[in-house]
């Protein structure tokens, strides 16, 4: 019997059909001083470093890592001339929505006023007032201002709108640049149900939200005198998984209060500030899965005690680090910084430090993929003018990003190839 016939050849695309896309390069960072993987199965203890290391990403993953005498090649090589580099910061809070400015609040509170939520409600005006436009221009501008630090990850709130129509449109600027996105409706009572709030918790939980859902992974609450309590959290972060978003919880900020034990009892995957905290709440987040989400950024704004980070790892709860980013109580981008304020006033070290805001960012969110360069990871990579991760914390306030890649693709830094750009 003849064979087959061979298959005609694929026809010709036809006129104005989009060419298909070549295959991204694979691309070989070698020259590595030290690389920080987060996984001990590549170094010796959590951060599994290794010494004179090469990584190699394709396809948006990462495909290899390991001393540089052993890399594998690559479609382009790129020599980092001794410089460290670690995972991409996972930024886990931050509220990056919004219009207007409350730096006079913050001079206030250097004078000697205490910080109390009533300011959130300056900014609920600000970003009513602002066009769509706007607001997704303030985000985007945010965003990238992150990036360029080193964040790959971000999660972003929203929270300052208040209004079915302002929280949908919040949420939908900040859909475009993050899949990190949380629902806070309920940040605090608007002016307009001050003599109302249980309508307000019914518009959250009913209409609010329903607009809300399509955009949100997450429902945030905050916990707290001034915000809300623990009935009205607790009907608005059960009406909130009913639509399949996760929890997260505003809790401990301004005072102890029930919102790290409802983040337990709730599942949530994140109690955030956890700035004053009982016996029974570390207890409570010792033996969950909650991590304690902490901002050190919005403790030294508001010039309120540190948490004590020494006491959570002792007793064997989850951490992370992010930045709170708003524009009233830590309205700062760097995760960098961060860092050097929970080596400085938190009690943490170096290393402890960097896996909280690189690994516990990614538990924060649940992700598995990103927060640290083992095989398969997502490609994020923040490359430093420093010879090591330390200097994060050693030299507070010096911009030391060289580069950064995010799913493998250079996206910001002003070097590359070993020469400034």
């Amino acid at each position: 019997m003849p064979p087959p016939p061979p298959p005609p050849p694929p026809a010709p695309p036809s006129p104005g059909a989009p060419a298909l896309p070549s295959p991204a390069p694979s691309t070989l960072i070698t020259g590595l001083g030290s690389l920080v993987t987060n996984d001990p199965g590549l170094g010796e203890g959590p951060l599994g470093p290794i010494r004179g290391a090469a990584v190699v990403f394709e396809a948006g993953r990462v495909a290899w890592a390991g001393p540089a005498r052993r890399a594998p090649a690559a479609d382009v090589a790129v020599n980092a001339g001794g410089r460290a580099a670690v995972p991409g910061f996972v930024d886990s809070h931050a509220h990056l929505v919004f219009a207007g400015d409350r730096a006079g609040e913050f001079a206030a509170r250097m004078a000697g006023r205490p910080y109390e939520a009533g300011g959130i409600r300056t900014t609920v005006a600000a970003t009513r007032a602002a066009t769509d436009e706007e607001l997704r221009e303030a985000v985007r501008r945010r965003a990238a201002e992150a990036l360029a630090q080193g964040t790959t990850t971000l999660e972003i709130k929203s929270g300052y709108g208040l209004t079915v129509h302002d929280e949908a449109r919040s949420l939908a600027a900040a859909a475009a640049h993050s899949e990190e996105t949380t629902f806070l409706g309920a940040h605090v009572v608007p002016p307009e149900y001050a003599d109302d709030p249980a309508g307000y918790v019914g518009l959250v939980t009913g209409p609010m939200l329903e607009a809300c859902a399509p955009y949100a992974r997450w429902i945030d609450v905050f916990v707290e005198r001034g915000a809300f309590g623990e009935e009205e959290a607790r009907a608005v972060l059960r009406a909130g998984a009913e639509r399949g978003l996760v929890p997260r919880v505003h809790a401990g900020q301004l005072g102890p209060g029930p919102g790290v034990r409802l983040a337990v009892e709730l599942g949530a995957a994140s109690a955030d500030h956890c700035t004053h905290l009982t016996d029974e709440d570390v207890e409570a987040l010792a033996g969950s899965e909650t991590v304690a989400t902490l901002l050190p950024g919005a403790d030294f704004s508001t010039r309120s005690p540190y948490p004590d980070a020494r006491r959570l790892l002792g007793a064997g709860v989850r951490v992370a680090l992010a930045t709170d980013c708003n524009p009233g109580t830590s309205y700062t981008s760097s995760m960098a910084f961060c860092v050097a304020l929970a080596v400085r006033e938190m009690g943490l070290t170096p290393d402890e430090a960097l896996f909280a805001a690189t690994a516990g960012g990614a538990r924060a969110l649940r992700r598995a993929d990103v927060g640290h360069l083992a095989p398969g990871a997502r490609a994020d990579l923040l490359l430093l003018e420093a010879p090591g991760h330390v200097h994060l914390a050693y030299r507070p306030g010096v911009p030391l990003t060289a580069a950064v890649w995010r799913a493998g693709e250079r996206v910001a830094g002003p070097w590359h190839h070993g020469q400034p750009s």
